[in-house]
């Protein structure tokens, strides 16, 4: 029986696992993939540092450069870097199932094996779950589709109509890299929220705390990103010139064999549609602990600025919603761990309701906070804090 675990290894799980171990906090992390990098690793080639929109620092190091360097090998190499220099105890690949209640401790499974902890620190982020929506006649297209997450790189698109799908971040990048190679098409649901304004912290903490408000009334949160307004750089300048960004057309309502076509019979035809439609939360394997509220999202505390389920305290998550950025991972990251040790303190003196069953006999269990500089190795089936069970595969 572990005090913790944390489902995920990308910023928000790594922030979560050195806080964690800073308190003294026995836990393991358990990410799906098989090597660090979390999402970086499947971005797309052509995206380098330079083109991201910057990458917060880890706790306690410095932020990688913006180079020419690939991102989908940059961050990896920094997050593999960092793992090693603080001894995070990390296990992969490991894909998580489901999260159960077993008799008060939670039961995380992943095929075959079985961990129990007393806590859970899920940061298991977006990225396996892109969201494309349902159009009619898209089974008849005959050209190619890809989401975000299949982007191949704009050199797969020179001299084709693409249609780019979605009114983000991604969908802008996209254009910029597109626009001067290939004829580009753009539709959004609405019209796009452009500022040529300085994005100052004032700015983005207003962005912030209008997805709060959401996670707060139980609705599933919307990225920061959809909410602080859509700004050109340098590398998208180009396509502004050719006036890629001002022949933006509302969505269309069915696509054919060949293109797509408007509510009002116009057509267009395209070779490929790059859907640019965000993701969604990665959280179906939380499903058995029954953490949605009835508006479809899990509330937070502290009026959506927290990180413990309302619904159940054992739970943090962290990427989710308001902290779903790099810059709010790290600080999801403090917090949850604080969230941990705060519920196993109360815990073992017998004054925390579980939320599920009452009050369970937490301080009939040995352990809960484990010895300050105690840690769990990187070892599969690795150590617990002194005195505890050793953790094992069931």
């Amino acid at each position: 029986m572990l005090p913790s675990i944390v489902i995920g290894a990308g910023q928000a799980g790594l922030s979560a696992s050195y806080h964690l171990q800073r308190l003294g906090i026995a836990h393991l992390v358990l990410d799906a993939d098989d090597a660090p990098g979390g999402a970086w690793r499947h971005r797309w080639d052509a995206l380098t540092m330079r083109d991201v929109h910057g990458v917060a620092e880890l706790p306690g190091s410095a932020p990688p450069p913006q180079s020419a360097e690939p991102a989908n090998r940059a961050i990896p190499a920094y997050f593999a870097a960092y793992e090693r220099e603080h001894a995070l105890p990390v296990l992969r690949p490991v894909r998580v199932d489901g999260v159960r209640d077993e008799a008060g401790a939670l039961r995380i499974e992943a095929g075959p094996r079985s961990w129990r902890a007393r806590t859970l620190v899920n940061a298991s982020g977006t990225w396996t779950r892109p969201f494309v929506p349902r159009f009619p006649g898209a089974e008849a297209f005959r050209g190619e589709q890809f989401h975000t997450v299949d982007y191949p790189g704009p050199e797969r698109f020179a001299g084709r109509r693409v249609l780019v799908v979605g009114g983000g971040a991604s969908a802008v990048q996209f254009i910029g890299a597109l626009a001067p190679i290939a004829e580009t098409i753009w539709a959004t649901r609405g019209e796009p929220v452009w500022r040529d304004d300085e994005f100052t912290p004032e700015a983005g903490a207003a962005a912030v705390a209008l997805v709060e408000q959401r996670v707060a009334a139980g609705l599933p949160p919307r990225s920061v990103v959809s909410v602080t307004g859509l700004v050109l750089r340098e590398q998208e300048r180009e396509a502004e010139r050719l006036g890629a960004y001002r022949a933006r057309r509302p969505m269309f309502s069915r696509i054919e064999a060949d293109g797509v076509r408007w509510a009002d019979g116009s057509f267009e035809r395209v070779d490929a549609i790059l859907w640019a439609t965000g993701f969604r939360p990665a959280i179906g394997h939380l499903a058995p602990l029954r953490l949605r509220s009835p508006a479809g999202g899990i509330r937070l505390d502290r009026a959506g600025r927290g990180t413990t389920a309302v619904a159940d305290p054992r739970i943090q998550l962290v990427g989710y919603g308001p902290s779903a950025s790099t810059i709010g991972a790290n600080r999801a990251g403090r917090t949850a761990a604080n969230g941990v040790r705060r519920f196993l303190e109360a815990a073992n003196a017998g004054t925390e309701d579980t939320g599920a069953g009452g009050k369970a006999a937490w301080a009939a269990d040995a352990g809960g906070v484990a010895t300050a500089g105690t840690r769990v190795s990187n070892a599969a089936g690795a150590a617990s804090a002194p005195g505890s069970p050793r953790t094992r595969a069931a």
